[in-house]
């Protein structure tokens, strides 16, 4: 996946270590200490970069397991540590103050008072932003802020504080900020019959579909409840981000890196999404028209469906 990510386009690639540091932390995915070096050296020969996510908070009592990440990303020449606990951050300034430290999205630093922060505290020369804010909303928090900010523009969308959802763990005792996993594929099922597909996590159902309804991963914050006296979707629709129409507002309000959501996805999606930006990014600088790159990937939409989010903050 990381190879196929470079050879369509991607400048940098994010990847984690094969244990709950990361936030991706399922079975068959992510790197051990020899396969990391491995890549980054490949990726180096490419001109691509390598960025580590130990963006996980670190289990008391057991922090030691994110010090070892840590300084196994170092050792593996990474450009980039992407972190949010507090303590993970603190120990890789402090054992490796040469480490370019950028501050994950689950740390939901969505102000200038915030990311001043984490810039003077821990050296973090960037700031992944939570997916939360609109397109004016970020060109004003630039405006205050003194190192680079980078946005998610494709893949899955949460609508939580990022970093601080515990709503899976009550359903499957595991959760993103301590395990690394959001509804872990083990507790998902679908229930068929002839009058409807039934999604359920941990056992409990949290949507009913019709004939020929598109269902989306199941999480619990995209579950349909009755509530209020009515059967909706509390917070969003299970949907994919997509922001490909806005890449010039993002640019112009001074966004330095575009962030895709490809782990936990195989190779043929990840190079036709990193192709597809890479060629969108390519035409804006060109000063081309953008437009018919816009639909290009809403086939690899979750439940089929897509959205621009809080970009275009249609919802709050």
């Amino acid at each position: 996946m990381l190879r196929a990510a470079v050879e369509a386009g991607a400048d940098s690639v994010y990847c984690g270590l094969r244990d709950e540091t990361n936030a991706r932390n399922f079975p068959g995915l992510n790197f051990d200490r020899a396969e990391l070096i491995e890549a980054t050296r490949w990726a180096h020969g490419r001109g691509a970069k390598v960025l580590v996510a130990i963006n996980t908070f670190a289990r008391a009592g057991q922090t030691d397991l994110w010090k070892r990440s840590v300084d196994t990303a170092v050792a593996a020449a990474a450009d980039a540590i992407i972190a949010a606990d507090l303590g993970v951050l603190a120990y890789a300034h402090e054992a490796h103050p040469r480490a370019r430290l950028h501050l994950s999205v689950q740390a939901a630093a969505n102000s200038s008072d915030a990311i001043r922060f984490y810039a003077e505290a821990y050296g973090v020369k960037r700031v992944v932003l939570p997916r939360v804010l609109s397109a004016p909303e970020i060109a004003a928090l630039i405006k205050e802020t003194p190192v680079e900010i980078e946005a998610f523009v494709f893949g899955g969308l949460c609508v939580m504080a990022e970093g601080r959802c515990a709503l899976s763990s009550y359903a499957t005792g595991r959760s993103p900020n301590l395990s690394g996993v959001c509804s872990p594929p083990e507790a998902v099922t679908f229930d068929r019959s002839p009058e409807a597909l039934t999604t359920r996590l941990g056992g409990l159902a949290i949507d009913r579909l019709g004939p020929g309804d598109s269902a989306g991963y199941p999480t619990l914050c995209k579950g349909r409840f009755d509530a209020f006296g009515q059967t909706d979707y509390l917070f969003e629709e299970p949907v994919s981000l997509n922001a490909m129409g806005l890449l010039a507002a993002l640019r112009t309000a001074g966004v330095r890196a575009v962030k895709v959501e490809g782990r936990q996805r195989g190779k043929a999606y990840v190079a036709r999404v990193a192709a597809a930006f890479r060629a969108a990014i390519d035409a804006l600088d060109r000063g081309d028209d953008t437009t018919r790159f816009e639909r290009q990937l809403t086939d690899l939409a979750e439940g089929g469906r897509e959205t621009a989010g809080a970009y275009r903050k249609t919802w709050r």
